[in-house]
């Protein structure tokens, strides 16, 4: 992704939220699993999100079901299967602790096993932003827009 040049020397969203609401710099090893995959979550929903109201400008309905196949559970555990071998030695270490956290809840469409890669997943993306590791983000977020497009993924849409 090009910069145009109109964020040269402003602070990073990250930044200027910690600023705004005087928040302390924690290290990310500080989170518990969950709560990485917890704030990935968002992140990821709100790439996701984008990505499509860029590309098209449609009904909010229509948007949202393609949001909700390309962000779901079952989704998201096909393509982080994708991604593992592209992982670096952390970037691994913190999607088996998402993985391996015991989440509260299951989700209802897809099995255990899909739903805690899908949580080790969020958990990355969660550590991803939270280090400003933006360009990274991007890249394993985009490889998800690529197995869609060539219809290596099949996402959970009616």
């Amino acid at each position: 992704m090009e910069d145009s040049g109109k964020n040269i020397g402003k602070p990073s969203f990250n930044e200027s939220l910690t600023q705004a609401f005087s928040l302390a710099e924690k290290d990310w090893k500080q989170y518990s699993p969950l709560t990485l995959a917890y704030l990935g979550d968002a992140v990821y929903e709100l790439a996701v999100r984008t990505v499509y109201v860029k590309r098209m400008n449609c009904q909010a309905h229509k948007l949202n079901r393609l949001v909700v196949g390309h962000v779901s559970a079952k989704n998201q555990c096909r393509l982080v299967r994708t991604l593992l071998p592209m992982l670096s030695e952390e970037e691994y270490a913190v999607y088996k602790r998402g993985r391996n956290a015991k989440p509260a809840s299951m989700a209802k469409n897809a099995s255990t096993e899909e739903y805690l890669e899908a949580t080790g997943f969020e958990a990355l993306i969660g550590y991803l932003y939270l280090e400003e590791r933006f360009d990274r983000m991007q890249e394993l977020i985009r490889c998800g827009f690529h197995e869609e497009e060539t219809g290596a993924a099949v996402t959970d849409q009616k």
